[in-house]
């Protein structure tokens, strides 16, 4: 007897091109799409049926995030590989890209490639990982994506300077860069601020966000600013993309809920949980990034999740986690906000399955791997994988703390309840 891999799933589902009631046919043994189209199948007859008080996306992707493990084990009790997987499939997110700031940071071939295969030991989701730019560094001989830190955040891989930038950028001609917007020399001079809102002013991140596009326009390199917080700023992404300068950018979650305005009303103790660099700015900012995710603006929907102790958190270690609370998030831009389902279709699967899609051949073949798990993430489309998360729009949700599955053991949306839920996900043809 041959068990039966071909499933059917009838739902209203999302894509950047509009939201329709559709079928979906997949291979649960391949884990690809087979068929994407109107309904056939009576209700009775489909594997899987969600009626309409849920939402289908392709599986969500989040473009950047701190897995924390590397090869020496020295932040694994923040987080590690598998814990990492746990807390985004419990917010909705069916694959992810790791950032290099570790301890033994992937600059080249030998250290990208053993912190790989850590990774895919240990993962249960696909993983995407970007190669580290500091001084001294050159590309790696296959494609992967790159981050520059243009100053000092978490960890020792970044500038200390505008020139040293300069000086090793021209290497990394025609290749994907993405940059932690903060201009190093001016973060030097406010070193020694009151607070983290002074000590990392926004005139930092416009500063870096004018040299960050000057090279991307200088060395045609395909760009990716981090973490947007400077409302400002996104005049400058406006008219760089009116030149054709490939400019992207990514928004995190606590940049578009939380302001600083907010923050101040909390004791200082509470307020050094939501430290993060660059930091959450005020109430004008919060506005403008809102404002420009609905007007299309906004590229990718990006957590920078950093799971940090408690107790490095009350010393004042920046970065907030926020795998576990994707979806969560995501419901309160759709029924809160009232952003477009087309738009966060676009922002939380298809541009991220695009940015992951891009890499994956050439690392596979790195690896000789001759999976097709992890090819083909974000579109609801045949040959694509049949990954998708599934909003219950009707049943909110209050983020607990026994709920998470971060090691980092916190959130700053605790105790915050959501309009809507995260119903289920499915990798690759399998229901989670």
């Amino acid at each position: 007897m041959t068990l039966k891999t071909f499933k059917s799933i009838q739902a209203i589902c999302a894509t950047s091109k509009g939201v329709n009631l559709l079928e979906i046919l997949f291979d649960s043994a391949t884990g690809l799409i087979t068929h994407v189209g109107e309904p056939t199948l009576k209700q009775a007859q489909v594997d899987f049926y969600y009626g309409e008080d849920f939402l289908l996306f392709a599986g969500m992707g989040d473009i950047h995030i701190h897995a924390r493990e590397d090869q020496s084990g020295k932040n694994t009790y923040k987080e590690d590989f598998h814990s990492t997987c746990c807390a985004a499939l419990n917010g909705g997110v069916v694959h992810v890209a790791d950032m290099p700031n570790n301890p033994i940071a992937p600059i080249d071939d030998l250290s990208y490639l053993t912190k790989l295969a850590i990774a895919q030991s240990k993962s249960e989701i696909p993983f995407l990982m970007y190669a580290g730019i500091g001084p001294q560094t050159k590309p790696l001989s296959f494609r992967v994506p790159y981050k520059v830190y243009m100053g000092p955040s978490i960890g020792d891989l970044f500038f200390k300077s505008n020139a040293d930038l300069e000086a090793v950028m021209p290497h990394y001609r025609n290749l994907s860069v993405s940059f932690h917007c903060e201009d190093p020399e001016i973060l030097e001079r406010n070193k020694n601020q009151p607070d983290h809102f002074l000590a990392r002013p926004i005139s930092a991140e416009l500063m870096a966000t004018d040299l960050a596009i000057s090279l991307i326009e200088r060395y045609h390199l395909k760009g990716k600013l981090c973490h947007y917080s400077a409302g400002e700023g996104l005049n400058a992404i406006r008219a760089a993309r009116l030149k054709g300068i490939d400019v992207t950018c990514e928004v995190t979650p606590q940049h578009l809920y939380f302001n600083e305005e907010m923050i101040k009303t909390l004791d200082p103790r509470e307020q050094t949980f939501f430290q993060m660099n660059p930091p959450i700015r005020g109430v004008s900012d919060q506005q403008k990034l809102l404002q420009a995710l609905r007007n299309n603006e906004i590229d990718f929907l990006a957590t920078d999740h950093a799971p940090h102790s408690i107790s490095e958190k009350e010393k004042g270690m920046s970065g907030l986690p926020g795998l576990d609370t994707y979806a969560g998030f995501v419901t309160w831009l759709l029924l809160n906000q009232k952003i477009p389902a087309e738009i966060i279709a676009k922002v939380t699967a298809e541009n991220p399955g695009r940015f992951f899609n891009q890499f994956q051949t050439s690392i596979n073949q790195q690896t000789n791997s001759t999976s097709s798990f992890g090819l083909g993430m974000g579109f609801l489309e045949p040959h694509y994988s049949a990954s998708f998360t599934i909003l219950n729009l009707a049943k909110s949700s209050t983020i607990k703390l026994e709920n998470l599955k971060t090691k980092a053991a916190w959130s700053p949306f605790l105790n915050t309840t959501f309009p809507g839920s995260l119903e289920c996900v499915f990798l690759a043809g399998k229901k989670i």
